[in-house]
């Protein structure tokens, strides 16, 4: 494909002659590698629930690690990868980006062909599946640029939207995929044979059938092998002044993408380290996880200004947007809404599992929450539903608050997570003091399909207030940048929820939750939909 060397999207005419089908063919490859990023970031909220169903010789915190690793890491990529289009072009961009997940999709399914497999090969696979997490801020600030301002609401609404089905994708095809064979003809492993029954979406599977688990990282090969050559020979780098002013040669950008990749990768190492305890290959230091964030962000962004040259002078004008105040309240905006999305989809089968999967019983005067519970929910059967419900709105969110106004549908949604979150810590309480929680499952998991459709309309929305605050050559940065902050929720909501539920106070959690979006409310409202507001936006 040429690099485009006229790029004029609010010029009308230009649009409609050519400019509109460029557009729209360079989204339609987006989506896929997008929604290919997400699936193979995530899968690990599937793939640990189906280790502890095949008894592999770890325990549940030693999992959850896997969860915590790549929720770090893909977050932290994103800061780099806010970058990489006005670098690197937007072609040259997605398609390494999208090619380099073929790394950790086939590590992981070699890794699980062994439950023997140590501890720190799973931990190396979760850190490098954190490059699909990466992807969304590099896809997101390409497609900023192709669509003119009164589409952009829509164009990363279906972007995002259908992107961010890569969750939903990745919940219901894993577990259909472990259930036959499917690469045993290219040699990829025996079956294993289930200790505790697990689910699809199409029933229930019992304990002592086979499953091939490795079948969760080969699967998306299928999908990125012939997604590598689609955006190479599908999709344009836009070669202007605006958005990417000094494109280097294919080899050189790639260069520049991995070094940048590069410091993401040792900060995220660094900052895990300090995090996690000794036995799960961490210091031991126990250093307080909002702590390590902080000095993960700070330290990327400083040793990424580091670097010689164009890279260099690129990057301070690009750094400018953390001069604008607003870049900080969209930033908190964003983690109400994709934060939580992101977030609650990693730790919502996990908690399915844990509160409503053991009856809490008292045993000698002490509450217990170790007794499987025959009636429990499958989370491998439900799982997927809320991230389906969130990522299927999520062009709504777009398309109305082009209609409507960015703010006011930010507003609605963030009104609708306050009350779906206490609601959800009400019924959680109730059912982890409970002999049968199963008894509350359908109120909380109904709670939870509001909060994933508040926060999906909430996503579509933010993305239209940012594309009218900010010009056009700070509004991609604003959204890698934005959406690397709110993708740390992958990495804290699990953390959080897990941390509740070892005190048994899973529903201090949601009231947290709960609380912080009351305060987005009131700063949307303060900043956006005030008439007297700097950017009334309703």
């Amino acid at each position: 494909m040429s690099d485009l060397k006229r790029w004029e999207p609010e010029n009308e005419k230009f649009w409609e002659s050519e400019g509109k089908r460029i557009a729209n063919r360079n989204l339609w490859i987006s989506i896929p590698s997008l929604l290919c990023g997400f699936a193979v970031w995530m899968y690990w909220s599937i793939i640990t629930v189906q280790m502890m169903n095949l008894g592999f010789p770890y325990n549940p915190g030693e999992l959850l690690t896997l969860t915590a690793i790549a929720g770090l890491t893909g977050a932290t990529l994103r800061i780099p990868a806010s970058f990489f289009v006005r670098l690197c072009g937007g072609r040259y961009t997605i398609f390494l980006t999208t090619s380099l997940l073929m790394i950790p999709a086939f590590g992981t399914g070699l890794a699980l062909q062994n439950p023997d497999t140590p501890l720190w090969a799973f931990q190396l696979m979760a850190l490098l599946s954190g490059i699909g997490g990466g992807n969304f801020a590099a896809s997101m600030s390409n497609i900023s640029f192709f669509f003119p301002r009164k589409q952009q609401g829509s164009a990363l609404g279906m972007n995002a939207g259908l992107g961010n089905f890569g969750v939903t994708t990745m919940q219901l095809l894993v577990p259909l995929v472990m259930t036959f064979g499917a690469f045993s003809w290219l040699g990829a492993g025996d079956s294993m044979i289930l200790q505790k029954a697990s689910g699809t979406l199409i029933g229930s599977i019992p304990a002592g059938s086979e499953t091939w688990i490795q079948n969760a990282g080969y699967v998306w090969l299928v999908l990125l092998i012939p997604l590598a050559f689609a955006t190479w020979f599908g999709m344009n780098n836009i070669n202007t002044e605006e958005v990417t002013p000094n494109l280097p040669k294919a080899p050189v950008s790639f260069a520049i993408i991995l070094a940048m990749y590069g410091i993401g990768f040792l900060t995220a190492i660094v900052g895990l380290w300090l995090m996690l305890p000794a036995d799960a290959n961490g210091s031991g230091f126990g250093v307080p996880k909002e702590l390590v964030l902080v000095l993960v962000l700070v330290s990327t962004v400083m040793l990424l200004k580091l670097l010689p040259g164009a890279i260099r002078t690129s990057l301070n004008r690009q750094y400018k947007i953390f001069n604008n105040k607003h870049t900080w309240v969209m930033s908190v905006l964003y983690i109400m809404t994709f934060g939580s999305f992101i977030g609650f989809a990693a730790a919502f089968p996990l908690s399915i599992q844990v509160i409503f999967g053991y009856s809490h019983i008292i045993v000698d005067g002490v509450m217990t929450h170790n007794t499987p519970n025959p009636n429990g929910p499958s989370a491998l059967t439900y799982a997927w539903i809320a991230p389906f419900i969130g990522a299927l709105i999520r062009p709504v969110g777009g398309w109305l608050s082009d209609k409507l106004g960015g703010a006011l549908v930010t507003q609605i949604c963030a009104l609708i997570m306050v009350i779906c979150a206490l609601g959800a810590a009400y019924y959680m309480r109730l059912a982890y003091q409970s002999e049968a929680p199963e008894q509350y499952f359908m109120q909380f998991f109904l709670l939870f399909l509001g909060l994933f459709a508040a926060s999906g309309i909430g996503n579509g929305s933010t993305f239209r207030t940012i594309a009218v605050v900010f010009p056009k050559e700070q509004a991609g940065p604003v959204l890698g940048w934005t959406s690397a902050v709110a993708a740390y929720g992958a990495f804290y909501i699990p953390q959080v929820f897990g941390e509740q539920i070892n005190a048994a106070t899973p529903e201090y959690a949601m009231i947290g939750f709960a609380i912080f979006y009351g305060f987005c409310l009131i700063l949307n409202w303060f900043y956006y939909l005030r008439k007297n507001g700097e950017f009334y936006n309703p």
